[in-house]
């Protein structure tokens, strides 16, 4: 019964705005803990109501647990990612499952939790914060010693259990760990569309493991998110077992199907894999799936396996691994040799690595070769009497078509050096991935026919002398060197290899940026890019109707296409004056489940979600970087790589100390032990 002269509870906070919300009763599907009180009119929370665990401030209440008549589904999606709702569902969780254990088992009924201390919390501090700088294990004792040393007083006040000693490090990190894919769990549950990376790995042991991210955007705030889903190791097999483990990790972390929209493989075998069926078996599970090359990692923009067929490559690559191997250590005052060392330096090339280098990949080693030839080749010729091996590269670096080769390397690096360099931009504009990849295509095979910058200052630069004692040929010199090899058989033959070469890097290109995938980015740019739009209203009439109807056709399972093509004029009208936003802008002002233009225009806020969701910018970039140097130096720190994909999920994703719920991960690693306890009492 509401007193006279009050207004029902479900109308108190609304009384100001222009239309009146109600409970929706479809929301208790989506939210299996709502529950609404029909006499009183609030919405509460079961899980927080029955756990009613204390927040940061010292209380147990919230809005959930006394009751709400905040009738919005943003107030819905804020609190299950609160903290509190998520130690809630912890303690709940972490409760029914005591009970399950001690059923039966009166006399362990007496077991209770220790209450969290500053000293637990000092322990969980230190062990994140090793992880966090890639701190050994081992470390940790001395660490909470001299942290006693320097008078810590969380570590001297009080004694902590025997679960918190220094041996129990390993399940910490465990904890820790799950504290932080629970965070990403509801992360991609609130997401409305997830991009989904790839990224392999191959150890020096040739140990294949699949790193994986997920791209996901709040409904929040439109904002995005590049999270590190795991490591996961690959046994020996085809593309049906990256398909397989990649459906694992998604059933794993409960992603439906229905939200993958971007596939993204960031490996030279991933992507030969990709072409036999990778795609395709993820396709017949996602039927939104678009795969891409991964934009935000361009560095592998430049094949390697794919084009080791080309037999003279691999002699090309191990005529440069020797010259480095052997002058690497040489401690003589030429410049040119010391180039040489300086590059091994600023590449982090490790040439105990029994891994193969792959040195036509790498700009400044090849770039080094060129500039120091002239000095390697005098002095090889110095060595040659006494060295067959120096002999040996002497003679294989004064032909032809080492040289040639070089300078091919010179002009067609930089390209993809420059495509890579604009995938690293955080506001990367999509409108010109299309032209660029088109310009790069076009360049590699004008080079085919016309020679690039650097071969062709080298074909100027070459002083031709007739060969004295053989008809038909001529003797080539080079910076004071004699060419070997330059007969009109040596030529022709450098001429195919040439363009065998160039097409493998157009081809390579090409196939990781196919004109289905170019076409989808480039009708969401002209879509959701105000700066793509005509400079004047009249203009704008006819402006993105074919780019519209690509991607509604693409994305016909989400959208209703009707009602698109009837809110378009509105939409592009509205956009036009919203010039001064970016892509990324207007696509967050769209996905944000309060803003008016996500009320106005449904479809255009699902296919902006989707937009948003692609594989880009800088902080995925550094994230997938940052999971390889870990993948790389870590493998020796766990045996067979266990605990390693915990260490690396905390090491990338873990926030700054003071942001870190060390509560709850007190409350897994606290049942984590109890459970072992339990089951050695049983």
């Amino acid at each position: 019964m509401v007193p006279p002269g009050k207004k029902p509870a479900g109308e108190t906070s609304n009384s100001n705005k222009k239309c009146k919300r109600y409970f929706n009763e479809h929301w208790k599907e989506e939210f299996t803990w709502l529950e609404f009180d029909y006499e009183r009119k609030l919405m509460f929370c079961i899980e927080c109501r029955q756990a009613l665990v204390k927040n940061k401030h010292g209380k147990a209440e919230n809005a959930f647990t006394v009751g709400t008549d905040n009738f919005q589904r943003h107030a819905l999606l804020r609190h299950v990612t609160s903290g509190a709702h998520r130690q809630a569902l912890a303690v709940n969780r972490e409760q029914l499952a005591f009970e399950t254990r001690v059923h039966g088992h009166p006399e362990l009924r007496s077991v209770i939790k220790v209450e969290v201390n500053p000293a637990k919390v000092a322990i969980l501090t230190t062990v994140y914060w090793m992880a966090k700088e890639e701190i050994p294990d081992e470390k940790c004792s001395s660490l909470l010693d001299f942290q006693k040393f320097n008078l810590c007083q969380a570590l001297l006040a009080s004694e902590h259990s025997e679960f918190y000693q220094p041996g129990s490090i390993r399940e910490m990190q465990v904890a820790i760990a799950k504290v932080l894919h629970n965070e990403d769990r509801h992360r991609i549950k609130a997401s409305p569309f997830v991009g989904l990376v790839v990224d392999e790995t191959v150890d020096v042991l040739e140990h294949r493991s699949l790193a994986m991210f997920t791209t996901t955007v709040s409904p929040c705030n439109g904002q995005t998110s590049a999270t590190f889903l795991g490591s996961f190791e690959l046994p020996a097999g085809e593309a049906s077992t990256v398909a397989g483990k990649v459906g694992e990790v998604m059933r794993s972390f409960g992603i439906p199907t229905m939200k993958i929209t971007w596939l993204s493989v960031d490996s030279a075998s991933l992507v030969a894999e990709r072409l036999s069926g990778v795609g395709t078996a993820l396709t017949s599970l996602c039927p939104l799936l678009t795969e891409i090359h991964c934009l935000s990692h361009g560095s592998s923009l430049l094949p390697a396996d794919s084009i080791i067929s080309i037999e003279y490559l691999q002699k090309y690559e191990t005529t440069v691994d020797a010259v480095y191997r052997l002058y690497s250590s040489f401690r003589g005052e030429s410049n040119g040799l010391q180039e040489l060392r300086s590059v091994l330096d600023l590449c982090e090339i490790d040439l105990g690595s029994p891994k193969a280098i792959r040195w036509t990949s790498i700009f400044p080693a090849v770039e080094a070769i060129d500039s120091s030839w002239p000095t390697l080749v005098l002095l090889l010729e110095r060595e040659a009497e006494r060295s067959p091996v120096a002999h040996s590269l002497c003679e294989e670096l004064k032909k032809f078509q080492f040289v040639a080769f070089t300078k091919i390397l010179l002009d067609v690096l930089p390209i993809f050096q420059k495509l890579s360099r604009f995938f690293q931009i955080e506001d990367f504009d999509l409108s010109i991935l299309k032209p660029i990849v088109s310009t790069t295509a076009t360049t590699l095979q004008a080079q085919k026919s016309a020679s690039g910058q650097n071969l062709q200052e080298f074909l100027n630069e070459m002083n031709e002398h007739p060969q004295d004692d053989r008809e038909g040929e001529t003797r080539l010199y080079y910076k004071g060197v004699e060419l070997a090899n330059c007969s009109k058989v040596h030529l022709k033959h450098f001429e195919v290899l040439k363009e065998s070469y160039l097409e493998s890097m157009r081809g390579n290109l090409l196939d990781r940026f196919p004109s289905s995938v170019l076409e989808a980015i480039s009708s969401f740019s002209a879509i959701f890019n105000p700066k793509c739009y005509p400079q004047s209203l009249e203009d704008i009439g006819s402006y993105g109707v074919s780019e519209l109807n690509f991607l509604l056709q693409a994305y016909s399972r989400v959208v209703v296409s009707e009602r698109a093509l009837s809110d378009f004029p509105l939409f592009k009208r509205i956009v036009f004056s919203l010039s001064q936003l970016s892509f990324k802008d207007l696509c967050v002002k769209l996905v944000y489940s309060n803003s008016e233009m996500h009320e106005l225009f449904p479809d255009f806020a699902i296919l902006a979600a989707i937009a948003l969701a692609l594989p880009l910018g800088s902080v995925l970039s550094k994230k997938i970087s940052r999971g390889r140097e870990l993948l790389k130096r870590s493998r020796s720190r766990c045996t067979k790589g266990e605990g390693l994909s915990d260490l690396m999920k905390i090491a990338i994703d873990g926030p700054a100390i003071n942001e870190f719920d060390f509560a709850l991960a007190i409350e897994y690693y606290e049942s984590m032990r109890e459970s072992s306890f339990i089951m050695a009492q049983v």
